[in-house]
Protein backbone atom coordinates (compact mmCIF):
# COMPACT_ATOMS: atom_id res chain seq x y z
CA UNK A 1 0.00 0.00 0.00
CA UNK A 2 3.13 2.39 0.76
CA UNK A 3 4.06 2.04 -2.57
CA UNK A 4 4.07 5.35 -4.94
CA UNK A 5 2.65 7.20 -2.13
CA UNK A 6 4.56 10.45 -1.13
CA UNK A 7 7.37 10.38 1.87
CA UNK A 8 5.45 12.40 4.30
CA UNK A 9 2.23 10.05 3.71
CA UNK A 10 4.00 6.91 3.61
CA UNK A 11 5.79 8.34 6.93
CA UNK A 12 2.28 9.01 8.07
CA UNK A 13 1.23 5.31 7.68
CA UNK A 14 4.21 3.55 9.31
CA UNK A 15 3.70 5.84 11.59
CA UNK A 16 -0.36 5.13 12.11
CA UNK A 17 0.83 1.19 12.04
CA UNK A 18 3.04 1.11 15.32
CA UNK A 19 6.68 1.53 13.43
CA UNK A 20 9.83 3.57 15.41
CA UNK A 21 9.89 7.47 14.44
CA UNK A 22 13.41 6.21 13.67
CA UNK A 23 12.38 3.67 11.04
CA UNK A 24 9.51 6.00 10.09
CA UNK A 25 11.62 8.73 8.65
CA UNK A 26 14.89 10.53 8.54
CA UNK A 27 15.49 12.19 11.77
CA UNK A 28 18.11 14.09 10.78
CA UNK A 29 16.41 15.37 7.70
CA UNK A 30 14.09 18.66 7.86
CA UNK A 31 12.63 17.70 4.83
CA UNK A 32 11.31 14.59 6.39
CA UNK A 33 9.83 16.16 9.10
CA UNK A 34 7.90 19.36 7.19
CA UNK A 35 6.64 15.98 4.70
CA UNK A 36 5.34 14.18 7.86
CA UNK A 37 3.55 17.30 9.13
CA UNK A 38 2.17 17.56 5.78
CA UNK A 39 1.36 14.06 5.10
CA UNK A 40 -0.51 13.37 8.53
CA UNK A 41 -3.26 15.42 7.33
CA UNK A 42 -3.06 13.76 3.79
CA UNK A 43 -3.78 10.24 5.28
CA UNK A 44 -6.30 11.72 7.36
CA UNK A 45 -8.41 12.79 4.06
CA UNK A 46 -7.59 10.07 1.62
CA UNK A 47 -7.05 7.42 3.49
CA UNK A 48 -8.84 7.37 6.62
CA UNK A 49 -9.02 3.68 7.08
CA UNK A 50 -5.56 3.06 7.97
CA UNK A 51 -5.74 5.21 11.18
CA UNK A 52 -7.61 5.06 14.88
CA UNK A 53 -10.76 6.84 14.47
CA UNK A 54 -9.76 9.95 16.65
CA UNK A 55 -7.12 10.45 14.14
CA UNK A 56 -9.44 11.51 11.69
CA UNK A 57 -12.04 12.80 13.64
CA UNK A 58 -12.31 16.09 15.67
CA UNK A 59 -12.97 14.78 19.38
CA UNK A 60 -10.05 14.21 21.16
CA UNK A 61 -8.89 11.24 22.45
CA UNK A 62 -9.82 9.62 25.86
CA UNK A 63 -6.09 7.66 25.89
CA UNK A 64 -3.70 10.53 24.83
CA UNK A 65 -1.86 10.13 28.37
CA UNK A 66 -1.34 6.59 27.23
CA UNK A 67 0.07 7.17 23.42
CA UNK A 68 3.26 6.32 22.52
CA UNK A 69 6.09 8.04 20.53
CA UNK A 70 5.13 7.50 17.40
CA UNK A 71 1.10 8.03 17.97
CA UNK A 72 2.01 11.56 19.79
CA UNK A 73 4.04 12.51 16.68
CA UNK A 74 0.38 12.05 14.57
CA UNK A 75 -1.40 13.57 17.09
CA UNK A 76 0.92 16.69 16.89
CA UNK A 77 0.10 16.84 13.03
CA UNK A 78 -3.68 16.54 13.40
CA UNK A 79 -5.66 18.25 11.62
CA UNK A 80 -8.17 19.41 14.94
CA UNK A 81 -6.22 22.24 17.10
CA UNK A 82 -7.54 20.69 19.71
CA UNK A 83 -5.54 17.54 19.54
CA UNK A 84 -2.12 19.26 18.27
CA UNK A 85 -2.48 21.95 21.75
CA UNK A 86 -2.90 18.92 24.22
CA UNK A 87 0.08 16.84 22.04
CA UNK A 88 2.62 19.57 22.52
CA UNK A 89 1.33 19.20 26.28
CA UNK A 90 2.42 15.56 26.63
CA UNK A 91 5.21 15.47 24.19
CA UNK A 92 7.34 17.13 26.63
CA UNK A 93 8.23 13.47 27.91
CA UNK A 94 9.71 12.22 24.19
CA UNK A 95 12.77 14.30 23.34
CA UNK A 96 12.54 13.09 19.56
CA UNK A 97 9.43 14.91 19.10
CA UNK A 98 11.21 18.66 19.67
CA UNK A 99 10.86 19.13 15.69
CA UNK A 100 7.55 18.88 15.41
CA UNK A 101 7.53 21.43 18.44
CA UNK A 102 9.53 23.32 16.19
CA UNK A 103 6.91 23.23 13.33
CA UNK A 104 3.83 23.59 15.62
CA UNK A 105 5.62 27.22 17.22
CA UNK A 106 4.86 28.44 13.45
CA UNK A 107 1.39 26.88 13.96
CA UNK A 108 -1.74 29.17 12.65
CA UNK A 109 -3.75 28.16 16.07
CA UNK A 110 -2.53 30.71 18.39
CA UNK A 111 -3.10 28.43 21.91
CA UNK A 112 -1.07 25.42 19.73
CA UNK A 113 1.16 28.36 19.40
CA UNK A 114 2.19 29.65 22.29
CA UNK A 115 2.17 25.99 24.01
CA UNK A 116 4.95 25.12 21.51
CA UNK A 117 6.85 28.30 21.83
CA UNK A 118 6.69 27.65 25.60
CA UNK A 119 7.86 24.38 25.70
CA UNK A 120 10.87 24.93 22.80
CA UNK A 121 12.18 28.08 25.20
CA UNK A 122 12.36 25.05 27.99
CA UNK A 123 13.59 21.96 26.14
CA UNK A 124 16.22 24.01 23.81
CA UNK A 125 19.52 23.77 24.94
CA UNK A 126 22.79 24.02 22.74
CA UNK A 127 23.14 20.18 21.99
CA UNK A 128 19.52 20.18 20.54
CA UNK A 129 20.00 23.52 19.17
CA UNK A 130 23.01 22.62 16.69
CA UNK A 131 21.13 19.44 15.51
CA UNK A 132 17.31 21.37 14.82
CA UNK A 133 18.85 24.57 13.07
CA UNK A 134 18.32 23.54 10.34
CA UNK A 135 14.50 23.02 10.74
CA UNK A 136 14.09 26.14 12.95
CA UNK A 137 15.79 28.25 9.76
CA UNK A 138 13.23 26.19 7.34
CA UNK A 139 10.12 27.02 9.74
CA UNK A 140 11.75 30.41 10.34
CA UNK A 141 10.82 31.66 6.35
CA UNK A 142 7.32 30.92 7.45
CA UNK A 143 4.37 32.93 8.82
CA UNK A 144 5.45 33.36 12.91
CA UNK A 145 7.96 31.50 12.23
CA UNK A 146 10.52 34.03 13.69
CA UNK A 147 10.30 32.91 17.31
CA UNK A 148 12.13 29.61 16.43
CA UNK A 149 14.90 32.10 14.67
CA UNK A 150 14.98 34.25 17.94
CA UNK A 151 15.23 31.00 20.34
CA UNK A 152 17.90 29.97 18.19
CA UNK A 153 20.33 32.78 18.55
CA UNK A 154 19.41 33.22 22.03
CA UNK A 155 20.70 29.62 22.41
CA UNK A 156 23.34 29.49 20.19
CA UNK A 157 25.21 32.65 21.28
CA UNK A 158 25.94 30.80 24.56
CA UNK A 159 27.82 27.83 22.29
CA UNK A 160 31.67 27.63 22.32
CA UNK A 161 33.74 28.90 19.74
CA UNK A 162 34.33 25.38 18.81
CA UNK A 163 30.74 24.42 18.49
CA UNK A 164 30.17 27.22 16.78
CA UNK A 165 33.04 26.66 14.26
CA UNK A 166 31.28 23.41 13.77
CA UNK A 167 27.75 24.68 13.21
CA UNK A 168 29.25 26.56 10.18
CA UNK A 169 30.32 23.78 8.42
CA UNK A 170 27.10 22.76 8.00
CA UNK A 171 25.87 21.15 4.14
CA UNK A 172 23.22 23.93 4.64
CA UNK A 173 24.12 27.31 3.23
CA UNK A 174 21.25 28.85 5.32
CA UNK A 175 22.73 27.27 8.51
CA UNK A 176 26.10 28.46 7.65
CA UNK A 177 24.84 32.50 6.84
CA UNK A 178 23.73 32.10 10.38
CA UNK A 179 26.36 30.57 12.24
CA UNK A 180 28.81 33.33 10.66
CA UNK A 181 26.72 36.19 11.60
CA UNK A 182 26.52 34.86 15.18
CA UNK A 183 30.25 34.15 15.02
CA UNK A 184 30.42 37.86 13.96
CA UNK A 185 28.36 39.58 16.16
CA UNK A 186 30.03 37.57 19.12
CA UNK A 187 33.44 38.43 17.73
CA UNK A 188 34.45 34.33 17.92
CA UNK A 189 36.21 34.66 14.72
CA UNK A 190 39.33 36.48 14.23
CA UNK A 191 39.84 38.06 10.63
CA UNK A 192 42.25 35.51 9.69
CA UNK A 193 39.86 33.05 10.42
CA UNK A 194 37.07 34.94 8.48
CA UNK A 195 39.24 35.66 5.33
CA UNK A 196 39.93 31.65 5.08
CA UNK A 197 36.21 30.96 5.49
CA UNK A 198 35.32 34.01 2.28
CA UNK A 199 37.64 31.97 0.08
CA UNK A 200 36.49 28.73 1.47
CA UNK A 201 32.53 28.55 1.05
CA UNK A 202 30.67 27.61 -2.00
CA UNK A 203 28.14 30.20 -0.73
CA UNK A 204 28.42 33.97 -2.38
CA UNK A 205 26.60 35.07 0.82
CA UNK A 206 28.74 33.64 3.22
CA UNK A 207 31.92 35.31 1.25
CA UNK A 208 30.81 38.87 1.52
CA UNK A 209 29.79 38.48 4.84
CA UNK A 210 32.92 36.99 6.05
CA UNK A 211 35.10 38.99 3.34
CA UNK A 212 33.35 42.24 4.90
CA UNK A 213 33.48 41.35 8.68
CA UNK A 214 37.39 40.34 8.14
CA UNK A 215 38.18 43.62 6.69
CA UNK A 216 35.98 45.82 8.78
CA UNK A 217 37.77 43.91 12.00
CA UNK A 218 41.30 45.13 10.83
CA UNK A 219 42.10 48.42 12.18
CA UNK A 220 44.83 50.82 10.43
CA UNK A 221 48.20 49.49 10.93
CA UNK A 222 47.20 46.35 11.50
CA UNK A 223 49.12 43.16 10.06
CA UNK A 224 47.51 41.77 6.70
CA UNK A 225 49.88 39.48 5.78
CA UNK A 226 47.29 36.73 7.68
CA UNK A 227 43.84 38.39 6.24
CA UNK A 228 44.67 39.25 2.35
CA UNK A 229 46.43 36.22 1.24
CA UNK A 230 43.33 34.22 1.28
CA UNK A 231 41.01 37.06 -0.32
CA UNK A 232 43.36 37.34 -3.32
CA UNK A 233 43.85 33.72 -3.88
CA UNK A 234 40.36 33.14 -3.44
CA UNK A 235 38.24 31.48 -6.84
CA UNK A 236 35.09 33.74 -6.59
CA UNK A 237 35.58 37.40 -7.85
CA UNK A 238 34.11 38.90 -5.68
CA UNK A 239 35.95 37.72 -3.10
CA UNK A 240 39.14 38.71 -4.76
CA UNK A 241 37.96 42.01 -5.28
CA UNK A 242 37.30 42.80 -1.66
CA UNK A 243 40.84 41.97 -1.12
CA UNK A 244 42.37 43.65 -4.37
CA UNK A 245 40.15 46.59 -3.24
CA UNK A 246 41.98 46.55 0.37
CA UNK A 247 45.40 46.31 -1.24
CA UNK A 248 45.60 50.39 -0.62
CA UNK A 249 44.35 50.21 2.72
CA UNK A 250 47.08 47.83 3.61
CA UNK A 251 49.59 50.19 1.94
CA UNK A 252 50.09 47.33 -0.88
CA UNK A 253 48.84 48.92 -3.70
CA UNK A 254 51.74 47.92 -6.06
CA UNK A 255 50.57 44.49 -6.19
CA UNK A 256 47.38 45.54 -7.79
CA UNK A 257 49.01 45.62 -10.84
CA UNK A 258 49.24 42.02 -10.98
CA UNK A 259 45.30 41.62 -10.96
CA UNK A 260 44.81 44.00 -14.09
CA UNK A 261 44.55 41.04 -16.03
CA UNK A 262 42.77 38.50 -13.69
CA UNK A 263 40.00 36.49 -15.84
CA UNK A 264 37.23 38.52 -13.80
CA UNK A 265 36.06 42.05 -14.65
CA UNK A 266 34.68 42.82 -11.45
CA UNK A 267 38.73 42.50 -10.15
CA UNK A 268 39.99 43.81 -13.30
CA UNK A 269 37.86 47.12 -12.13
CA UNK A 270 38.91 46.89 -8.94
CA UNK A 271 42.73 47.01 -9.48
CA UNK A 272 42.57 49.44 -12.12
CA UNK A 273 40.68 51.72 -8.99
CA UNK A 274 43.72 51.19 -7.00
CA UNK A 275 46.07 51.42 -9.41
CA UNK A 276 44.99 54.88 -10.60
CA UNK A 277 44.92 55.88 -6.91
CA UNK A 278 48.49 55.52 -6.98
CA UNK A 279 48.66 57.58 -9.82
CA UNK A 280 49.14 54.86 -12.16
CA UNK A 281 48.00 54.65 -15.64
CA UNK A 282 46.27 50.86 -16.42
CA UNK A 283 45.64 51.76 -20.25
CA UNK A 284 49.32 52.13 -20.50
CA UNK A 285 49.81 49.14 -18.69
CA UNK A 286 47.61 47.16 -20.84
CA UNK A 287 48.94 48.58 -24.30
CA UNK A 288 52.38 47.42 -23.23
CA UNK A 289 50.95 44.11 -23.08
CA UNK A 290 49.08 43.74 -25.61
CA UNK A 291 52.12 44.98 -28.24
CA UNK A 292 55.02 43.34 -26.35
CA UNK A 293 57.27 41.19 -29.25
CA UNK A 294 56.75 38.14 -27.24
CA UNK A 295 53.70 37.87 -26.04
CA UNK A 296 52.81 33.77 -26.17
CA UNK A 297 52.49 34.09 -22.48
CA UNK A 298 49.44 37.38 -22.99
CA UNK A 299 46.75 36.56 -20.42
CA UNK A 300 43.26 37.02 -21.76
CA UNK A 301 42.41 39.74 -19.08
CA UNK A 302 45.00 41.81 -20.51
CA UNK A 303 43.61 42.05 -23.75
CA UNK A 304 39.14 42.82 -22.83
CA UNK A 305 40.83 45.24 -19.63
CA UNK A 306 42.33 47.53 -22.74
CA UNK A 307 38.69 47.21 -24.28
CA UNK A 308 37.47 48.19 -20.73
CA UNK A 309 39.19 51.21 -20.44
CA UNK A 310 40.63 51.97 -23.26
CA UNK A 311 39.48 53.99 -26.72
CA UNK A 312 38.69 52.69 -30.54
CA UNK A 313 42.29 53.71 -30.92
CA UNK A 314 43.26 50.89 -29.56
CA UNK A 315 41.10 48.75 -31.68
CA UNK A 316 44.48 48.76 -33.38
CA UNK A 317 45.85 46.87 -31.46
CA UNK A 318 43.09 43.83 -30.65
CA UNK A 319 42.87 42.80 -34.76
CA UNK A 320 46.69 41.22 -34.47
CA UNK A 321 46.31 39.28 -31.29
CA UNK A 322 43.65 37.55 -33.59
CA UNK A 323 46.17 35.27 -34.76
CA UNK A 324 47.46 34.66 -31.33
CA UNK A 325 47.95 31.37 -30.61
CA UNK A 326 45.77 31.14 -27.69
CA UNK A 327 42.29 30.51 -27.76
CA UNK A 328 41.50 32.75 -24.42
CA UNK A 329 43.58 35.65 -26.62
CA UNK A 330 41.88 34.91 -29.58
CA UNK A 331 38.32 35.20 -28.03
CA UNK A 332 38.74 38.41 -25.68
CA UNK A 333 40.47 40.05 -28.76
CA UNK A 334 36.58 39.85 -30.55
CA UNK A 335 35.09 40.70 -27.32
CA UNK A 336 37.23 43.51 -27.08
CA UNK A 337 36.35 44.42 -30.66
CA UNK A 338 32.65 44.52 -30.03
CA UNK A 339 32.89 46.72 -26.68
CA UNK A 340 34.75 49.19 -28.36
CA UNK A 341 32.31 48.93 -31.18
CA UNK A 342 34.80 48.13 -34.28
CA UNK A 343 33.41 45.19 -35.38
CA UNK A 344 34.27 44.97 -39.18
CA UNK A 345 31.66 41.99 -40.43
CA UNK A 346 33.87 40.79 -43.15
CA UNK A 347 37.28 40.45 -40.89
CA UNK A 348 35.61 38.78 -38.32
CA UNK A 349 33.68 36.08 -40.32
CA UNK A 350 36.49 33.41 -40.67
CA UNK A 351 36.19 33.22 -36.85
CA UNK A 352 32.74 31.28 -37.12
CA UNK A 353 35.03 29.00 -38.20
CA UNK A 354 37.75 28.85 -35.40
CA UNK A 355 39.22 25.67 -33.97
CA UNK A 356 38.01 27.52 -30.29
CA UNK A 357 34.83 27.24 -28.99
CA UNK A 358 35.45 30.27 -26.93
CA UNK A 359 36.16 32.44 -30.21
CA UNK A 360 33.20 31.26 -32.62
CA UNK A 361 31.23 32.31 -29.50
CA UNK A 362 32.27 35.48 -29.06
CA UNK A 363 32.36 36.08 -32.55
CA UNK A 364 28.41 34.83 -33.28
CA UNK A 365 27.96 37.58 -30.56
CA UNK A 366 29.81 40.04 -32.32
CA UNK A 367 28.15 39.37 -35.54
CA UNK A 368 24.38 39.23 -34.21
CA UNK A 369 23.44 42.83 -34.96
CA UNK A 370 24.56 42.15 -38.66
CA UNK A 371 23.62 38.47 -38.92
CA UNK A 372 21.13 39.34 -42.47
CA UNK A 373 24.00 40.85 -43.80
CA UNK A 374 25.62 37.36 -43.64
CA UNK A 375 25.07 34.53 -46.62
CA UNK A 376 22.74 32.26 -45.75
CA UNK A 377 23.77 29.60 -47.40
CA UNK A 378 27.32 29.69 -46.03
CA UNK A 379 26.04 29.84 -42.74
CA UNK A 380 23.98 26.63 -43.55
CA UNK A 381 26.63 24.81 -44.73
CA UNK A 382 28.29 25.24 -41.14
CA UNK A 383 25.07 23.77 -39.27
CA UNK A 384 25.81 20.15 -41.34
CA UNK A 385 26.85 17.03 -38.86
CA UNK A 386 29.71 17.31 -40.06
CA UNK A 387 31.21 20.24 -38.37
CA UNK A 388 32.09 20.79 -34.71
CA UNK A 389 29.59 21.12 -32.17
CA UNK A 390 30.63 24.94 -31.36
CA UNK A 391 30.76 25.91 -34.98
CA UNK A 392 27.03 24.44 -35.78
CA UNK A 393 25.87 26.06 -32.28
CA UNK A 394 27.18 29.41 -33.56
CA UNK A 395 25.88 29.48 -36.87
CA UNK A 396 22.54 28.44 -35.40
CA UNK A 397 22.67 31.43 -33.37
CA UNK A 398 23.05 33.75 -35.91
CA UNK A 399 20.45 31.70 -38.54
CA UNK A 400 17.92 32.03 -36.26
CA UNK A 401 18.74 36.30 -35.60
CA UNK A 402 18.05 36.21 -39.62
CA UNK A 403 14.43 35.29 -38.79
CA UNK A 404 11.93 34.23 -41.95
CA UNK A 405 12.49 30.94 -43.81
CA UNK A 406 15.89 30.89 -43.68
CA UNK A 407 15.99 30.38 -39.72
CA UNK A 408 12.92 27.92 -40.22
CA UNK A 409 15.12 25.89 -42.45
CA UNK A 410 17.93 25.79 -40.08
CA UNK A 411 15.92 25.37 -37.37
CA UNK A 412 14.19 22.05 -39.20
CA UNK A 413 17.49 20.82 -40.30
CA UNK A 414 18.86 20.34 -36.73
CA UNK A 415 16.06 18.46 -35.46
CA UNK A 416 18.22 15.69 -35.64
CA UNK A 417 21.65 17.14 -34.61
CA UNK A 418 23.25 14.25 -33.02
CA UNK A 419 23.39 16.91 -29.95
CA UNK A 420 20.46 16.60 -27.36
CA UNK A 421 21.19 20.37 -26.61
CA UNK A 422 20.77 21.44 -29.90
CA UNK A 423 17.89 19.47 -30.95
CA UNK A 424 16.26 21.33 -27.91
CA UNK A 425 17.18 24.26 -29.35
CA UNK A 426 16.18 24.22 -32.81
CA UNK A 427 13.07 22.85 -31.61
CA UNK A 428 12.01 25.57 -29.55
CA UNK A 429 13.07 28.02 -32.47
CA UNK A 430 10.70 26.23 -34.82
CA UNK A 431 7.92 26.51 -32.05
CA UNK A 432 7.96 29.92 -31.76
CA UNK A 433 8.86 30.68 -35.15
CA UNK A 434 6.44 33.00 -37.19
CA UNK A 435 5.97 34.18 -40.87
CA UNK A 436 8.15 37.64 -41.19
CA UNK A 437 7.90 40.47 -43.50
CA UNK A 438 9.92 38.83 -45.84
CA UNK A 439 8.35 35.30 -45.89
CA UNK A 440 6.25 35.00 -49.92
CA UNK A 441 3.12 34.07 -49.19
CA UNK A 442 1.67 30.69 -49.91
CA UNK A 443 5.89 29.19 -50.11
CA UNK A 444 5.95 25.45 -50.39
CA UNK A 445 8.86 25.13 -48.96
CA UNK A 446 7.19 26.78 -45.46
CA UNK A 447 4.59 24.05 -45.71
CA UNK A 448 6.82 21.27 -46.35
CA UNK A 449 9.04 22.37 -42.84
CA UNK A 450 6.23 22.83 -40.90
CA UNK A 451 5.12 18.99 -41.99
CA UNK A 452 8.66 17.90 -41.07
CA UNK A 453 8.36 19.41 -37.53
CA UNK A 454 4.43 18.79 -36.82
CA UNK A 455 5.37 16.62 -33.85
CA UNK A 456 6.53 19.66 -32.09
CA UNK A 457 2.81 21.37 -32.42
CA UNK A 458 -0.70 20.13 -31.76
CA UNK A 459 -2.83 19.85 -34.80
CA UNK A 460 -4.64 22.86 -34.28
CA UNK A 461 -1.61 25.51 -33.90
CA UNK A 462 -0.06 23.68 -36.91
CA UNK A 463 -2.80 24.61 -38.79
CA UNK A 464 -2.84 28.03 -37.65
CA UNK A 465 0.95 28.81 -38.44
CA UNK A 466 0.38 27.48 -41.92
CA UNK A 467 -2.48 29.86 -42.24
CA UNK A 468 -0.04 32.60 -41.07
CA UNK A 469 2.06 31.73 -43.76
CA UNK A 470 -0.84 31.10 -46.33
CA UNK A 471 0.04 27.31 -47.10
CA UNK A 472 -3.11 24.97 -47.39
CA UNK A 473 -3.42 22.83 -44.54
Amino acid sequence: MLEGLEGGTAAAMRLAGGAPLRTALDVADPTDWLALDAGVREVAWYYPQFLPEWEHSAPLPADLTQLGESRLALALCHRDGRIRQEAVRRSARYPGLLPLVVIRCADWAGPVRERARQLLREALEVDSALDLAPLILRVGRRDRGAFGVDVLGQVLRRASHGRLVALSADPDRTVRRFAYQLAIEGRLLRPAELSRAAARDEDTVVQDLCATAALTALGDGEAYEHVLPPLLSARNPRTRSAGVTALRRAGWSEQAESFLSDRSALVRACARYVVRQQGGDPAAWYRERCTALDNLELPPGAVIGLAECGNRTDAGLLWPLLAHPAAGVRARAVAGLRALDCVDTKQLRPFLDDPGASVVRETAVALLPSAKELPSDWLLERTRSEQPRHVRVGAFRLLDARGGIVALRAAVGLLEDPDAKLRTWAGQSVQRWHPSADVRRCDAEVGELLDRSRHLFSDHVLRRRKWEAGVNS
